[in-house]
């Protein structure tokens, strides 16, 4: 069963920011991020915080779950708007997915639909705090099984989907394609969006990474910005980047682990933007250094 809702969550869980999200086996999850801007005189931190469930029908799973997000840009620089007004947004969000096993196959469909408010919270919320995504999966899980029930050869999955977000700018499908295998019980590799991987294992207890990883963030801005004495006005903002880096997870437990990931982006970039995603102002186009760190229980 562990390795049934092992793919499932894998799946029905791929979180959807403003590009696409982690893949994730992940039962709860509790981290901190920090990316201090190029020049030194601003940084952004996030906290974020999720938890999900799977719940058995028959064969299949209902997936239900909840994330938080809290932002903070810390501007110290002279802007052309007041930037207390963007400085704190959050996100929350509430998940369902359903995953159903194909009888007689190693395939999988799962679909997932979730609502996020995303918002710099400046008074009560309003249509364009809302986002609403919807995504469909389909999986093949390979696995072979000697007569102990123990893995045997070299287990891959492959996942297709099809993801569409409300998010302003961008009324159209966004396709996923992602490949996992196990070499051996020591070297691993996953490729594909948001983040590829080869993963090494000293043992049960340690495992180290080298990845690329795409990470993202969208916010309504209530009551917009409008930037000096100029007709621009912003109705957004958004964060785009691409890392390198390398990663550490140390397992407590079989389940509880800690994971640091330290990297420098390739590309970056915080954006005022209408929702014709034009933009308005460029807060941070320089690249930088990246740190994630945090504890999970998974399976």
């Amino acid at each position: 069963m562990a390795n049934q809702i092992r793919s499932i969550l894998f799946i029905c869980f791929l979180s959807i920011p403003a590009f696409l999200s982690a893949q994730t086996t992940d039962l709860a999850r509790i981290e901190y991020m920090r990316i201090p801007f190029s020049n030194g005189a601003q940084s952004m931190n996030r906290f974020r915080g999720f938890i999900q469930a799977p719940i058995p029908i028959k064969e299949d799973y209902l997936i239900i779950g909840a994330e938080y997000r809290y932002l903070d840009l810390d501007f110290e620089d002279e802007f052309p708007f007041d930037p207390k007004r963007i400085g704190n947004t959050q996100r929350i969000e509430a998940s369902l997915g359903y995953l159903k096993k194909i009888k007689e196959t190693n395939w999988r469909i799962a679909v997932k639909g979730s609502v996020r408010i995303s918002s710099n919270f400046e008074r009560s919320l309003v249509s364009d705090d809302f986002i609403y995504n919807a995504a469909v999966y389909a999986i093949n899980d390979v696995k072979k099984y000697d007569e102990n029930n123990q893995i045997i050869g070299k287990p891959y999955r492959w996942i297709f989907g099809l993801i569409y977000t409300t998010t302003p700018g961008r009324n159209f499908p966004i396709p996923l394609i992602n490949f996992h295998k196990e070499i051996n019980r020591t070297w691993s590799y996953t490729a594909g969006v948001p983040k590829s991987l080869v993963r090494y294992s000293f043992n049960e207890k340690k495992h180290v990474q080298l990845f690329a990883m795409l990470d993202s963030y969208f916010s309504n801005i209530q009551n917009n910005v409008t930037v000096g004495n100029t007709n621009l006005v912003g109705e957004n903002i958004s964060m785009t980047n691409v890392t390198i880096g390398l990663g550490f997870e140390h397992y407590f437990t079989e389940h509880l682990l800690y994971y640091c990931y330290a990297g420098h982006t390739v590309f970056n970039e915080y954006r005022i933007r209408n929702n014709n995603r034009d933009d308005v102002y460029v807060i941070e186009n320089d690249n930088t250094f990246y740190l994630r760190s945090g504890i999970k229980f998974k399976i």
